[in-house]
């Protein structure tokens, strides 16, 4: 389609376009008469996604998030063409109800999750994300916060280390690398990627070093997430998003790890189920699903997209329409619901 080679020809391959245009397509277009339909980017990043959404659609208007400044001042002038239609905001993704009650909007027909680390913090060696590069340990998505990986690995207790590796990363061996860890710190302050990848492909046992590519990938994911909060966040933000939806609005959710898409499907599935009690003639109106899911599955990348984007290589993409809106419980005695 011309708009990924629009998006490819800006340097930046947005992961499954083409599939999040269509699934997003129909929400936008059933916007009621006399409003110019809403597209939230909750995870702006390189603005990728939302430069093909506003090529696609001439009414459309976007609210662009990000956590990362940088990234908000890198989409706007790719996006700067289309600046009467685009309002970009410096804000994590579960505060999209705040963000959208601040600029007046009462819902949005599409938004869009694409998580994870994003291409420009993976390149940029300073930033700490990638254990390729020998740079200080940071891994902050937001620069403004405070926690970085230097104080998560300096400062937490073995077992809460050896947790969030095991958790977070699902590392097999994370309790031989938070003691490795906590050897190495009582000698000196853990301060470098490429100390803590060595040090992790110290710890691992010699047979499992040579599979599954970097030894150290899973312990940089483990506290990556631990760093910017992002389980608990998605915990948050994916239902309040469901929220800002009208009937006929779309989500839809990139994921790159089991445990964003794990959270993903249980909510997911959880709205778009029947709850009424099994046995009753009829479905009770308080336990009908809201959505309806719109992807079987997570789909992910065919073998040409990941040729041509290695990185999107583990994505998941699920999707969901808002067919109806909650029903509210019955008032019990004395009129409390």
């Amino acid at each position: 389609m011309q708009d990924s080679a629009c998006a490819a020809q800006a340097g930046h391959i947005p992961v499954l376009l083409d599939r999040v245009l269509s699934l997003l397509a129909p929400a936008v277009e059933s916007a009621p008469a006399g409003r110019d339909p809403l597209y939230v980017d909750a995870t702006l990043g390189m603005g990728g996604h939302a430069e093909a959404m506003l090529q696609a659609h001439p009414r459309l208007r976007l609210i662009g998030l990000d956590r990362d400044p940088s990234a908000i001042e890198r989409a706007g002038r790719r996006l700067a063409r289309f600046a009467d239609r685009v309002r970009l905001v410096h804000a994590v993704y579960d505060e999209l109800p705040r963000v959208l009650a601040e600029l007046g909007e009462p819902h949005a027909e599409a938004i869009l999750f694409d998580l994870g680390v994003s291409s420009p913090q993976l390149d940029e060696a300073e930033r700490g994300f990638a254990y390729s590069y020998d740079a200080p340990l940071d891994m902050r998505m937001d620069p403004t916060q405070p926690l970085t990986a230097a104080d998560v690995v300096n400062g937490y207790p073995p077992e809460e280390l050896a947790r969030i590796l095991r958790e977070y990363g699902e590392e097999r061996h994370a309790r031989r690398i938070a003691a490795a860890i906590e050897r190495e710190r009582r000698r000196a302050p853990l301060r470098s990627t490429g100390r803590l990848a060595e040090l992790v492909r110290q710890a691992i046992p010699a047979p499992a070093r040579r599979s599954g590519g970097n030894p150290a990938k899973r312990t940089f994911q483990a506290l990556r997430i631990e760093v910017n909060g992002e389980l608990a966040i998605w915990e948050r933000a994916l239902p309040a998003a469901l929220q800002a939806l009208p009937v006929g609005g779309r989500v839809a959710v990139l994921s790159y790890h089991s445990l964003e898409d794990r959270i993903t499907k249980r909510v997911l599935t959880a709205c778009s189920t029947d709850t009424t009690p099994p046995g009753l003639p009829v479905s009770l109106p308080e336990h009908r699903p809201t959505f309806r899911l719109l992807t079987r599955g997570a789909e992910t990348p065919g073998e040409e997209e990941i040729t041509a984007n290695p990185r999107a290589a583990s994505a998941r993409l699920r999707a969901a329409e808002r067919i109806g809106e909650p029903v509210a419980a019955p008032a019990g005695p004395g009129g409390r619901a």
